[in-house]
């Protein structure tokens, strides 16, 4: 089975998906390391532009019939039994992002990005079996508990369950409404 955990960046898909590997037994590829190892996309700047139809070519090729859980902010992009969107309060996006050092502009798109669904509606565009699991105020190993009961019980959709919209004064400050 091909897991693919994704989310908005800052949301806990590493810490998650290692978890969930080990806790399944599968093998865990992030997709950055994936990317660069096979020279997938181009260096631009500090960021590595991944091309994603050639990053989904080679994992179907090398993980068909494997188990294995794929992390990564594009991981939604490669064919997969299972897509889980990790979600977390737009809020603790901009801490965190602020706390790795993201420039303004990043994480207001970033903080964007969740506050609107953005990698959840990608995810829904490309797979047919996708589960939206919200982090907030929960440990990574509730939210593998949570994953690992919706695969149990066979859950193949779950999607709808967050609503930021209650969070867009508090998140304000951090999105860039005026350009640069």
């Amino acid at each position: 089975m091909i897991i693919a955990v994704t989310g908005t960046p800052g949301v806990g898909k590493t810490t998650v998906s290692k978890l969930l590997s080990k806790r399944l037994g599968y093998e865990y590829v992030g997709v950055k390391e994936f990317a660069v190892e096979r020279d997938i996309g181009e260096k631009v700047g500090d960021e590595i532009e991944i091309d994603i139809d050639e990053l989904a070519e080679k994992m179907v090729e090398e993980f068909k019939g494997k188990n294995v859980v794929i992390d990564g902010h594009l991981s939604h992009f490669v064919p997969s039994d299972l897509v889980v969107v990790l979600r977390v309060h737009p809020r603790l996006v901009a801490e965190r992002l602020k706390d790795r050092g993201y420039s303004r502009k990043k994480l207001a798109e970033n903080v964007e990005a969740e506050l609107i669904d953005v990698i959840l509606v990608e995810a829904l565009e490309e797979n047919e079996r996708v589960i939206e699991v919200d982090t907030t105020g929960k440990t990574p190993e509730e939210v593998v508990d949570e994953i690992i009961g919706l695969i149990e019980r066979g859950v193949k959709k779950r999607v709808g369950i967050v609503d930021w919209s209650e969070a867009y004064d508090e998140v304000l400050p951090y999105l860039n409404l005026g350009g640069e």
